[in-house]
């Protein structure tokens, strides 16, 4: 059987983020990626100087269209834009039978907006009841769980807070903590680390994205939750480390670095 994943995502022209990165994860994985697109940036390296939401009823038909005839094994949100949106995928995530990832995109690596305030309720109230995974990185946990989170302790604190709104799994992500790079899953009652070292570089755009896309394809070969995110925290830190270089801002990660073998 051919591993499917599903993004349901924004564009990035550039490449380096968004569903571009998305489907290079899951090409990269073994996995036949699908791709929904939620809104239009103009953006590089550099900035982001652009973003236009699509209508929700046409996210929610390339959404349908998908389940109809290619129905993935597994799928991953990434920026939703707007309260409609959000809305309206939580509402379609009702008919999804696999796992669903669910990158909480606040802002761009520039710092542009990328979901409406009004949307963040909906967010919590509606889609995160529905994930199998919340990927939030240390400044998402903070703005979900309500409190600072700069460190290991305060991440464990946050997981499990944030897990209280709904969530099957929370992976509370350690890339801007000062020393290391560890992230910390709570899952089942337990938590769970994945340390890494600190990889000092500019090149980061789009780790997010394509560290929940890893997830995501990795659920759709049939790993465990834990092992799915082991294997996808390995590839995010190499492709970090080799990255190309590209661009005159945060570049890119290398989407073509080595995958474990599956297990």
């Amino acid at each position: 059987m051919t591993p499917i994943a599903l993004t349901i995502a924004g564009s990035d022209p550039s490449g380096g983020a968004g569903l571009q990165a998305d489907l290079k994860t899951f090409h990269r994985f073994g996995v036949y990626g699908e791709a929904v697109v939620t809104l239009i940036t103009v953006q590089n390296t550099l900035c982001v100087s652009r973003v236009e939401c699509l209508a929700a009823d046409l996210v929610v038909e390339q959404i349908r269209a998908v389940l109809k005839d290619i129905r993935p094994h597994a799928a991953k949100t990434g920026a939703l834009g707007n309260r409609a949106i959000v809305e309206a995928v939580a509402e379609t995530a009702r008919d999804f039978d696999f796992p669903l990832v669910v990158d909480p995109v606040l802002i761009s690596k520039h710092g542009a907006p990328l979901l409406a305030e009004d949307a963040r309720a909906a967010l919590i109230e509606r889609l995160i009841p529905r994930a199998t995974l919340l990927t939030p990185n240390l400044h998402e946990a903070a703005a979900l769980a309500g409190f600072p989170v700069r460190d290991p302790d305060q991440m464990r604190r946050a997981a499990e807070a944030i897990a209280k709104l709904g969530a099957q799994a929370v992976l509370v992500k350690g890339g801007h903590l000062e020393t290391g790079a560890t992230d910390v899953l709570f899952f089942g009652g337990r938590f769970y680390e994945f340390p890494a070292p600190r990889i000092v570089t500019r090149h980061t755009h789009g780790t997010g994205c394509t560290y929940s896309a890893a997830i995501a394809a990795c659920l759709a070969r049939g790993l465990a939750l834990p092992e799915a995110v082991g294997a996808a925290k390995q590839f995010i830190t190499e492709a970090i480390r080799t990255n190309p270089g590209l661009g005159g801002g945060a570049g890119p990660v290398n989407h073509h670095a080595p995958v474990a073998p599956a297990e």
